[in-house]
């Protein structure tokens, strides 16, 4: 893509956000689009909002189960950047109208002590660069349609990417623990919607442990000169399928010893 396309469909991308109104596929508008492209719409995308004064809060790592990379037919999660209007506190209700089409995924979160950059961090150095490990779950929502009108076509991953990796929300949980305190893979959680319950999991759906999560955010990061900052929040993947959050949900995310988390909408 040329930079002034890479411009327009971040501005389009950025419209859909603001009226709540989704566009087409731009993996259709754009069909040479490569994932270098896709990741350069999203950072377009994210200075836009920066523009605008919304500063960056960390990162969310997506698409870790091979669930979830098996229906987009890839083979790499990918990445999307968090930012400050997108957190909210536990129990919180989402106003009416604030998302067009969000949906629920559990995850644990990482709240960083020490900044990480380099493509030869290890995994020691990203748990002694961990200030604390929390239940969470995020809000995705899609500003791209999720599948073109006309074809039938479902959106890709280029689609995903450019659309900031269907970032929406981050809701934490109140519990605070040392990234050392529990085998995060043994971590799992029992998300009910309404009462009901939806998914479950373990965090050993997430790359076989979430730590590995970060690990692969900071060595793609490093590509780009990039690294993680001390005080961000990362998101290291969910490992439950997406659940839908239409108006008047509320769910319960039970993380058992390590916490709970309850959102609203």
């Amino acid at each position: 893509m040329t930079p002034d396309q890479i411009e327009a469909a971040a501005e389009t991308l950025f419209q859909a956000e603001r009226t709540g109104r989704q566009c087409g596929l731009l993996s259709l508008q754009y069909p040479g689009m490569t994932l270098d492209d896709a990741y350069a719409v999203q950072a377009a995308l994210v200075a836009k909002k920066q523009a605008q004064g919304v500063g960056v809060i960390g990162w969310k790592i997506g698409l870790t189960s091979r669930a979830m990379q098996q229906a987009l037919n890839i083979t790499t999660p990918d990445s999307g950047v968090l930012l400050e209007d997108m957190l909210f506190a536990d129990g919180s209700t989402i106003p009416a109208g604030r998302f067009i089409q969000p949906r629920i995924e559990a995850e644990i979160a990482f709240v960083m002590r020490a900044p990480l950059q380099g493509a030869s961090v290890t995994r020691e150095e990203v748990l002694a660069a961990t200030d604390y490990v929390a239940p969470s779950l995020e809000i995705l929502d899609t500003r791209i349609l999720r599948a073109d009108p006309a074809t039938g076509k479902a959106r890709v991953i280029y689609d995903t990417v450019s659309d900031n990796a269907a970032n929406a929300g981050i809701v934490l949980g109140a519990q605070r623990h040392a990234a050392d305190a529990f085998d995060l893979r043994w971590i799992g959680a029992i998300v009910a919607r309404d009462g009901v319950v939806e998914e479950t999991g373990l965090g050993a759906g997430v790359l076989n442990d979430p730590v590995t999560g970060i690990l692969w955010l900071v060595h793609r990061l490093a590509q780009y000169g990039q690294g993680i900052e001390a005080g961000q929040v990362l998101l290291s993947g969910s490992f439950i399928r997406p659940v839908e959050a239409p108006p008047g949900s509320r769910f319960d995310a039970d993380f058992g010893a390590f916490g709970r988390v309850t959102l609203n909408f």
